[in-house]
């Protein structure tokens, strides 16, 4: 009797208890953000003006949505990863900027190829050693350019002097968001 009487005890105690906690609903994750352009489609082929096979390329139009809370300036790489300097993980750097406001959604087409934008952005020299966007040039086979775009907690304290190696050092530990965009070219 008394097994029976603690048997129905400890059911009463469970089923008067306190309710099972639900787990609570998982948080939506944060939209991720995204970089578009009105030159070319993610993953298309990149129209002839933005190139090489331009006496004059300039730089395609670039925007970008969904930044993240908290970000204090941008930073944009453009590059050939299809391409392997002197049998090293280096690539081709065409275009690097960094210090772009945090209030900036866009860089317009054809940003000028100086070092110091009068908006604060910094454009530090690609693999030719001009400063701002190099356009593409791959021969005989498309190369995939990838334009990475990178929201930071913070302004970078660099120069225009700054390489890529540099400059991602200054960035890690401080990139709060990623967006990136590919286009295609070879002539």
């Amino acid at each position: 009797m008394r097994l029976l009487s603690a048997t129905i005890l400890g059911t009463i105690i469970v089923a008067t208890g306190p309710a099972l906690a639900q787990p609570a609903p998982a948080a939506s994750p944060p939209t991720p953000m995204v970089l578009t352009s009105s030159a070319f489609a993610d993953g298309g082929v990149i129209p002839d003006k933005y190139t090489q096979a331009s006496t004059a390329p300039v730089s395609p139009a670039l925007s970008w949505d969904n930044v993240p809370a908290g970000t204090m300036s941008f930073a944009l790489l453009m590059h050939d990863p299809d391409v392997a300097l002197n049998k090293s993980s280096a690539d081709v750097l065409h275009w690097m900027a960094f210090n772009i406001p945090a209030t900036a959604r866009s860089l317009p087409e054809n940003v000028p190829t100086i070092a110091a934008l009068p908006d604060g952005t910094v454009q530090p020299n690609n693999l030719r050693g001009n400063p701002g966007f190099m356009g593409p040039g791959a021969r005989m086979v498309y190369h995939h350019y990838t334009f990475e775009l990178y929201a930071l907690d913070t302004k970078l304290s660099l120069t225009a002097a700054a390489t890529r190696p540099e400059l991602l050092a200054a960035m890690d530990g401080h990139i709060i968001g990623k967006a990136v965009y590919v286009g295609r070219f070879h002539r």
